[in-house]
């Protein structure tokens, strides 16, 4: 697993999303209304719209598309629909705020 620094918590408004990408990978950043961040690839599973672009409510964001339901906590989405995008895992720094983003070695491909 490859920790990389991504950014800074306050770059990221609450309720809102960003997009970052490390190699071929685009992963969406949502803020949620209790300051975690929460990151998850930026397609959704059913037409490939880009989840930064949905609703966050609670823990879900919804797909601009079709409004599909999926959980920022570990990408599945939910009932009636099925299907899940990959989630990362994501650490703010407590002194810095520096975020800091989890993935797969064989994910990460150096641009």
């Amino acid at each position: 697993m490859k920790q990389v620094k991504i950014g800074h918590i306050s770059e990221i408004e609450s309720m809102r999303s960003r997009v970052i990408s490390i190699g071929d990978l685009e992963i969406a950043l949502f803020k949620l209304s209790n300051g975690e961040i929460k990151a998850i690839e930026n397609k959704c599973p059913h037409k490939g719209g880009k989840l930064s672009e949905g609703i966050v409510c609670d823990h879900h964001v919804f797909c601009p598309l079709h409004d599909w339901k999926i959980n920022l906590k570990d990408g599945q989405v939910q009932e009636p629909d099925e299907g899940c995008v990959v989630s990362f895992k994501v650490e703010a720094d407590p002194e810095s705020g520096d975020l800091f983003l989890y993935v797969e070695e064989t994910a990460y491909k150096a641009s």
